[in-house]
C-alpha cells in the first residue's frame, strides 16, 4: 500500500533509511519537490561542520575507489557519511551504468553509511536536478559529510563547485601533460587536488606538474596531495585537508544576505507589490536550479515598476 506524503515525512523524521530512499526517490523522479522543500524548510538549520565533499576526475581515476577509502576514513574518525554516486544516463538510451557501488565497500550493518546511486542527465553539467534538496534531506537525517562522485567536470560543467563546500579533482600519474589539464578546465575549479595512485611511476613529476599550474603569482593557495587507495597513503592527511578547507556554504550564506539586503534597498516596492515576481526566483535559488550569480542578475533585471524580468 503505498504512503502519503506525510506518513513519509513522519517516518524519516524517526530516522527510518526506508523513507530516506523513497523521499530520494521521489525527487529523482521529480516528485512531491514542494511538499519536501516546504517540510525541510521546518527543521533547525544544518550545522555548519556538516560537509558537502565532490570528488571529479576523468574516467579511470580512481574516484569510486577513493571515494570507498574515505567512507572508511571518515567512519574510523567518528563521523557518518552519506554519498551520492552521479553516473551517466547514455544519450542514445537514457540508461546509466550506476557502477560506482560496484567499487566500494559494502556497509550493510553501519546505520552511519548510505550509498545512492544517481542517474545524470546529458547536458547538467555532471549533476542530476535537485542535488542540493538531496543533499540537505541527507544532512537532515542525520549524516555529516555527504560525498558526491560525479564524472569529470570540464570548464564549461562546474556545477557541482557551486553545491559543495570542498572540491577535490583526482588526476593520476602519466594522464597527460599540463598544457591538456589547462585545456580541460579541471585545476580551475578545485580546492584540493590528488595525484591519485601515487604508488605508481611518475607520480612525481605529475605532482611537480600540478603544482606548478597552480602556484602562479595572485593565484589562491591550492593544497596538492599524493594518495594511493590501493596502499592506503595520504588518506589521513586527505581527510584532514578537506576539513581545513572553508565551507562554501558560509560563503553562499554571504552572498545570499547580500542579495536580500539589495533586493530591501532597491526593490521595497517591488517586493510588497509583485511578490509573485521575486519569490519563485528566491525558490529556484534555495533548490540550486540557479546559482548566486544567476539569482542576483534576474532580481537586478526586475522592472520595479511591473514586476516583470527585462532583458
Amino acid at each position: 500500500m503505498s504512503m502519503t506524503f506525510a506518513e513519509v515525512w513522519e517516518r524519516f523524521l524517526r530516522r527510518d533509511r526506508r523513507a530516506l530512499a523513497r523521499l530520494l526517490t521521489w525527487i529523482a523522479r521529480g516528485e512531491q519537490i514542494a511538499n519536501i522543500q516546504a517540510a525541510l524548510r521546518g527543521l533547525p538549520a544544518i550545522p555548519d561542520q556538516n560537509r558537502v565533499i565532490a570528488f571529479t576526475g576523468s574516467g579511470g581515476v580512481g574516484k569510486s575507489t577513493l571515494v570507498g577509502k574515505m567512507i572508511a576514513n571518515f567512519r574510523h574518525a567518528g563521523e557518518s557519511v552519506a554519498v551520492l554516486a552521479c553516473d551517466p544516463e547514455s544519450p542514445l538510451t537514457g540508461g546509466a551504468l550506476l557502477g560506482d557501488r560496484l567499487r566500494m565497500p559494502n556497509y550493510p550493518d553501519d546505520d552511519g553509511v548510505y550509498v545512492r546511486s544517481l542517474a545524470t542527465p546529458s547536458g547538467h553539467e555532471a549533476v542530476p536536478d535537485q542535488l542540493d534538496l538531496m543533499v540537505q534531506l541527507l544532512h537532515q537525517f542525520g549524516f555529516h559529510q555527504v560525498l558526491i562522485e560525479t564524472v569529470g567536470a570540464g570548464q564549461g560543467d562546474t556545477a557541482v563547485r557551486q553545491r559543495a563546500d570542498v572540491l577535490v579533482v583526482l588526476v593520476q600519474p602519466e594522464a597527460g601533460d599540463d598544457v591538456q589539464w589547462e585545456k580541460a578546465g579541471l585545476l580551475e575549479v578545485a580546492d584540493l587536488v590528488v595525484v591519485h595512485k601515487a604508488d605508481l611511476p611518475g607520480a612525481d613529476r605529475t605532482e611537480a606538474q600540478v603544482k606548478a599550474l597552480l602556484n602562479l603569482p595572485g593565484c589562491r593557495p591550492i593544497p596538492v596531495l599524493r594518495v594511493s587507495s590501493s596502499k592506503n597513503i595520504g588518506l589521513d592527511e586527505l581527510r584532514q585537508g578537506i576539513l581545513a578547507q572553508p565551507s562554501r556554504r558560509g560563503i553562499r550564506l554571504r552572498n545570499a544576505n547580500t542579495l536580500l539586503r539589495l533586493a530591501q534597498a532597491a526593490w521595497v516596492d517591488l517586493l510588497h507589490a509583485h511578490p509573485e515576481t521575486w519569490k519563485p526566483i528566491l525558490e529556484q535559488w534555495q533548490s540550486g536550479r540557479i546559482n548566486d550569480d544567476e539569482a542576483a542578475r534576474q532580481m537586478l533585471s526586475l522592472d520595479k515598476s511591473t514586476g516583470s524580468i527585462t532583458s
